[in-house]
């Protein structure tokens, strides 16, 4: 009698039937929101964290910006010809300007939450290593490029070759020799800026997903450790 009854708890309540870690992948679609929250913020804090300091972006071969194709080859002949430094100066703001536009990302990143149904956090739970990260940058990657770009006009402007970039660049981009986006030097050095932003904060995501154990967090590990 007793084995019947239990027998019809469990028809009942099938999930009770599956081993503890299959149950611990089970979460409601509020647990899915607050998870996905919890990912992001740790995502943009790490990112931050990472890229917005000196060197953050110049000493990381990852993320580091480099001048884009034709303009890096013509660079390879000022250098040749003794103007090295400047080529270098020129590097060197590119990176600096990204560094400093970075810390103004995490705000508007964490209240991008706002804007998430719960339907989009249990898709994004169940989705790919970076599916996190995908969404945010579709959801903040335009505004955060207003935010960006003053800040990068600011940190290039003292720099010689910067206006000279502008000229030669747009030359390259009528014959074809450069994409047409990367002709502004603001607007090229604030695209690589949102890809090193979005690129360290989907390495994070990686490591969630990977470990949410982990994290030590209660909610990172119920939504990701099914």
């Amino acid at each position: 009698m007793q084995r019947r009854a239990l027998t019809t708890a469990l028809a009942c309540a099938p999930w009770l039937a599956l081993p503890p870690h299959a149950r611990a992948g089970l979460f409601s679609e509020t647990d899915a929101a607050a998870g996905v929250r919890a990912a992001l913020e740790r995502g943009a804090t790490s990112a931050v964290a990472l890229l917005g300091r000196s060197d953050g972006f110049l000493g990381n071969a990852k993320v580091r910006i480099e001048l884009p194709g034709f303009l890096a080859d013509a660079a390879k002949l000022l250098k040749a010809t003794g103007q090295g430094k400047r080529v270098d100066e020129l590097v060197t703001a590119m990176n600096r300007a990204a560094e400093a536009a970075v810390p103004q990302a995490r705000t508007l990143l964490v209240n991008a939450v706002k804007s998430m149904s719960v339907e989009d956090a249990v898709k994004i739970v169940k989705g790919n290593e970076t599916s996190v990260t995908q969404f945010f940058s579709t959801k903040t990657r335009e505004p955060l490029g207003v935010q960006f770009l003053p800040i990068v006009a600011r940190a290039t402007e003292k720099v010689a070759l910067a206006k000279k970039y502008d000229a030669v660049a747009g030359k390259a981009a009528g014959l074809g020799l450069l994409k047409k986006e990367d002709a502004n030097l603001n607007g090229y050095v604030t695209g690589k800026a949102l890809d090193g932003l979005y690129f360290m904060i989907g390495e994070e995501e990686k490591k969630i997903r990977r470990d949410p154990v982990g994290t030590g967090s209660a909610i990172l590990k119920k939504v990701f450790g099914g």
